[in-house]
């Protein structure tokens, strides 16, 4: 291995090493987020906790979780641990469900952001001299700009394309020949779906790695890309308030779920029900604290992505199993729970169905009711008998192996609405005025 492709040492460093570094580091965000924010300052009083308090990693659980609403109660700025003035970046959720939740970075946030980014892309297969063409949307939401400074720092050629323009997405990826392509998972599908549209063949393009993330999404949609579009599909994990893209990457060696970046970030799996800390190996909701963030430390925020923390293979840190849930988009149908990617796992099961679907829930009378709304494949029309028939399975499948009742509903090639982002899995009808 050449010098520039060597690990940095903490990625090889033992793991007593590691827990050293993450207590020095832990002591320090709290005692910056209690003495400089003055959200945190109230939110430590009224939990009966000090920062002097922890002096183990595991006195962290004494302390209070931070949830979205609370980012969302101290809007814009509230949470920031320094004056507005030395920020020099503001990043925004898109509050489509009320205010957007507001990350502020100094100039070593992104600098320790870009740091952590070009660690990912490197962990993904990247290498300096690389072309990569980036398709997250750039602007308040957080993907584009942070592969785009990650992918310069490692010494990448980027193409900041952005979101849209499908038709000239392919255009320039058939003419600049990336090596890798940095997009959501459901748009990766809808650019090979316009290659094909093109009559070009996918699998014949230059693409050799894709880094998806930015929504959950199954090891069986991972094989489906990877076929498809003859790459290596990689996750990278990531979310705004904790930082952007970058907190975890998978290893294109392994591919066995995201590295956390566990010099920066400290993590924890609890019952989503109670707040109880779990062990490593248990199933539950990830809860992150940065361990190096001046303009927004974050102090235990309550992620609602389900998944647990297994050992390190390709590194030394912790994996996290991949996200193919979160507790906020779990449907409750007639008392069963039902997350889309089991949805999408049954879908992708089925040669005559695409992976471009919703779950739409609606009243009828009393009880809920689930329809799965699924394209078929190009070359076959929904009145096919070949569609019917996956359509009869597919809901045979749902109702015997996720325990409801679903209603399939099959559309044409380009039926179910494109998502230039986070692909929209579920429409909620229920609470729709009559």
């Amino acid at each position: 291995m050449t010098k520039a492709f060597a690990l940095e040492p903490i990625e090889k460093a033992s793991v007593d090493e590691l827990r050293a570094l993450q207590l020095q580091r832990l002591r320090g965000t709290l005692q910056h987020a209690q003495a400089h924010s003055p959200a945190y300052t109230a939110k430590f009083r009224a939990a009966g906790v000090d920062a002097a308090d922890l002096t183990s990693l595991d006195d962290l659980a004494r302390f209070p979780f931070t949830v979205k609403t609370d980012l969302r109660d101290h809007y814009p700025f509230g949470f920031f641990a320094v004056p507005r003035q030395q920020c020099v970046r503001i990043h925004a959720s898109s509050g489509t469900t009320g205010k957007p939740t507001v990350v502020g970075y100094t100039q070593r946030d992104i600098d320790t952001w870009a740091h952590l980014m070009a660690r990912s892309i490197r962990a993904g297969g990247a290498r300096p001299g690389d072309l990569v063409h980036i398709s997250y949307g750039y602007g308040l939401f957080t993907g584009g700009l942070g592969a785009h400074y990650g992918a310069e720092r490692l010494g990448l050629t980027v193409v900041p394309f952005g979101g849209g323009q499908t038709e000239r997405q392919v255009q320039l990826i058939t003419d600049f020949k990336p090596d890798l392509i940095m997009v959501t998972p459901s748009y990766m599908l809808a650019i090979a779906d316009e290659f094909e549209r093109q009559g070009l063949d996918p699998r014949s393009s230059s693409l050799r790695v894709g880094i998806f993330g930015a929504e959950p999404w199954t090891h069986d949609m991972r094989l489906a890309i990877q076929q498809r579009l003859n790459l290596t599909a990689v996750d990278i994990y990531g979310l705004s308030e904790v930082m952007g893209p970058g907190v975890a990457n998978e290893c294109i060696e392994t591919q066995d779920g995201p590295t956390l970046w566990e010099d920066h970030f400290y993590p924890e799996i609890i019952d989503p029900d109670t707040g109880r800390v779990l062990p490593d190996g248990e199933f539950g909701e990830l809860v992150l604290t940065s361990l190096s963030k001046e303009a927004l430390p974050i102090i235990r925020y309550r992620t609602r992505d389900l998944t647990r923390l297994l050992p390190g293979t390709a590194r030394t840190m912790r994996r996290m199993e991949k996200i193919t849930g979160r507790s906020d988009d779990m449907m409750i149908v007639r008392g069963v729970n039902v997350f889309p990617t089991q949805i999408e796992e049954l879908i992708l099961k089925r040669a005559e169905l695409a992976a471009h679907y919703q779950c739409i829930l609606r009243k009828e009378g009393p009880l809920d009711a689930l329809t799965v709304a699924v394209e078929v494949r190009v070359g076959l029309e929904p009145d096919a008998p070949a569609a019917q028939s996956a359509a009869n399975g597919l809901a045979h499948d749902i109702k015997a192996y996720i325990g409801t009742s679903a209603e399939v509903e099959l559309r044409p090639v380009g039926g179910v609405e494109r998502s230039q982002g986070k692909a929209k899995r579920v429409v909620d009808l229920r609470r729709a005025p009559a």
